[in-house]
């Protein structure tokens, strides 16, 4: 279990977390930010916490979509939801056997770096069990955000679980000792998600 307090840094993953999924995303005007994602970097940054983006944009080495579409994508996301402290973005595929995509640290340990913080001192929020693993591996905290598209596997093996972005500022910048439920959503207890 992480010890409960103030992280260096917040990772977010992109699609799912912070906008919309919208698979292999190149048009900015799709970019949609997820509920209560403008008003939680807010509360990060006005308490003075690093915010960066960790993503898996495997759809340039796919060529569904070019470098510049994904940087029109990202400046569309800096726009909605105000500035970064640092992006780490994989344009990788799966098979290219890259050490920075997701489930990969990489992305994490290179965020990090930027920041000047230990990924020990990170805190990675993600929708699908990759983030999760990716924060593992890197010796980072990983909090879940499940959405529809979540498997139940991935949920279940989540070490953190929150409701939605609101509960994961909640919980980073509480001084509040001792575990956290890993699922405590009313809808998780609804659709038969539970760790136990």
């Amino acid at each position: 279990m992480f010890e409960k307090r103030r992280p260096g840094a917040v990772l977010f993953d992109r699609d799912g977390t912070l906008i919309r999924d919208v698979p292999y995303n190149g048009d900015p005007n799709l970019v949609e930010p997820m509920p209560g994602a403008v008003e939680a970097l807010g509360r990060l940054r006005q308490a003075d916490v690093p915010v960066a983006v960790v993503t898996n944009q495997s759809g340039v080495a796919k060529g569904l979509l070019s470098p510049d579409e994904m940087d029109q994508v990202n400046a569309k996301v800096e726009e909605l939801l105000g500035p970064f402290d640092a992006w780490a973005i994989c344009v990788h595929d799966d098979a290219d056997g890259c050490t920075c995509r997701k489930p990969a640290p990489g992305l994490v340990i290179r965020a990090a770096a930027v920041l000047d913080v230990s990924p020990r001192d990170c805190v990675v929020v993600g929708d699908i069990g990759r983030d999760m693993e990716a924060a593992r591996a890197a010796g980072a905290r990983g909090i879940l955000v499940p959405t529809t598209l979540t498997l139940q596997e991935e949920i279940q093996q989540a070490a953190e679980v929150a409701d939605d972005l609101t509960d994961v500022v909640d919980r980073v910048l509480s001084d509040a000792e001792g575990p956290v439920p890993a699922v405590s959503a009313p809808w998780a207890r609804a659709m038969g998600w539970s760790r136990w």
